[in-house]
């Protein structure tokens, strides 16, 4: 059984690197590649199709885990990476309503894919594995922003302008790396969970009931969970710990948006870089999941020792992103992320410098890692009996202000965007701090 586990895990872990190594790089490149466009008829923007995708998956969260219980998860990652395969492939021949179409489905189906990830990875760990296999998977995700971003500054670099046939080369190859993470969930095994239910049906004599009432038991079922989760959701919701940690979730989502659609596109867009600019997306990505990877590996360390306390990482993370956004202020002109069929007219305070560039995606994902294994964290132990709602709830408000940063973010300029964040960066850290204290007082735990 432990072997059969641990092959489910690592094949998991492969999957989910294929298909995001296509998903996460066409989220990088899509708003320069929709730019490039030489074709009068297409009028969708990338900033508007990330942010349809975020809100969409905010919402589908809701009935995700129902559809889930009901197909079980194998299925529902097997459909959902169709679904993203199907949002690649509309990139080689685009157009208009297939480009918002297939990023509302691609919406629902990540909410089926994390939703589905997160059972079957629990579904194949115990009490003994959970921690290895939850790095395991982590670390084979985060390589994700790795090699498709990799491959970008590969084939763009000296390229000024993204040609049709250097669009299609592209899209073929993430649509190709996409098709087979989604194959790959094929070759899942049942989880221990799943056999548990199998054998108990058969002691039971389930096999003399008809697939159609298995099929209406477990709907059935699945919809008072849901209606149970929903209710607790609500009840978490309005806590007082839950409005604290909000603020935190929605800068989560607002800099999320940020480091894996704006800054890239913005970094495209100055010219100053000369010839090298479309390719240093790339690396950008790149540089951004070095930050993930250290960010992950370094706090799950830290936090094993306890003379550091969350409040101190989350810290970290403010001033990180504070001095990146500072660069970035200087370093990029700030109408990058607005101009469309042109190139950006305001200079920037410094001469564009694509080390400083670099330097701030690093420091964008090191921030972002500080953040992210904070809330899951405090999640993690505030709420452990209520883990799947007070989770629900994160990546619900994490991704709604996703979605609306990404629907502002072709509208404001640069140091707008910047502003809003350093103030959302600072009310998120500051109630995180009043939010802990809160902790440690009523559970009377000594300062460390």
């Amino acid at each position: 059984m432990a072997d059969i586990r641990t092959y489910n895990v690592v094949i998991l872990g492969i999957a989910f690197l294929l298909v995001f190594t296509a998903f996460t790089t066409c989220g990088n490149i899509e708003q320069t590649v929709v730019k490039s466009l030489d074709n009068s008829t297409f009028t969708g923007s990338g900033y508007h199709s990330l942010g349809i995708i975020y809100g969409v998956f905010s919402f589908a969260n809701l009935f995700a885990p129902s559809v889930v219980a009901v197909i079980g998860p194998r299925v529902s990652m097997f459909i959902s990476g169709l679904l993203y395969s199907g949002y690649i492939a509309v990139f080689i021949i685009p157009s208009t309503w297939s480009f918002y179409l297939t990023s509302v489905l691609i919406g629902m189906g990540a909410a089926l894919l994390w939703t589905a990830q997160g059972r079957f990875l629990v579904g194949n760990s115990d009490a003994s594995t959970i921690n290895r296999n939850t790095a395991m998977f982590w670390a084979l995700l985060q390589c994700s922003m790795l090699f498709g971003n990799l491959y970008v500054y590969i084939d763009w670099k000296g390229k000024s302008d993204i040609s049709d046939k250097d669009r299609k080369t592209m899209f073929i190859a993430l649509l190709v790396t996409s098709a087979i993470g989604t194959l790959s969930f094929l070759f899942l095994r049942k989880s221990s969970q799943e056999e548990e239910e199998d054998v108990l049906s058969d002691e039971e004599g389930q096999p003399l009931l008809s697939s159609r009432m298995i099929f209406k038991q477990r709907a059935s079922s699945a919809l008072n969970e849901a209606k149970t989760d929903f209710k607790t959701m609500l009840h978490l919701f309005c806590t007082k710990t839950m409005l604290l940690l909000s603020f935190s979730m929605v800068y989560s989502g607002l800099e999320l948006s940020f480091y894996s659609g704006v800054y890239g596109t913005c970094i495209s867009a100055t010219t100053r870089f000369g010839s090298s600019s479309k390719a240093l997306i790339g690396i950008s990505g790149i540089m951004v999941g070095i930050g993930e990877i250290v960010g992950g590996g370094l706090f799950g360390l830290v936090l094993k020792n306890n003379h550091f306390r969350r409040t101190s990482v989350v810290f970290l993370g403010m001033v990180v992103h504070f001095v990146a956004f500072y660069l970035i202020f200087l370093n990029i002109p700030n109408d990058a992320p607005v101009v469309f069929d042109s190139s950006p007219q305001l200079n920037p305070y410094l001469s564009p410098s694509v080390s400083i560039a670099l330097l701030c995606s690093f420091l964008l994902g090191l921030g972002d890692s500080c953040f992210n294994t904070q809330l899951y964290s405090i999640l993690g132990c505030v709420y452990t009996e209520q883990s799947i709602p007070a989770f629900a709830i994160f990546k619900f408000v994490q991704s709604v202000f996703a979605a609306v940063a990404f629907f502002y973010s072709g509208y404001l300029l640069l140091s707008w965007q910047l502003l809003i964040m350093v103030i959302m960066g600072f009310m998120g850290t500051l109630c995180f701090f009043i939010m802990e204290r809160m902790l440690n007082v009523s559970a009377d735990l000594p300062e460390y």
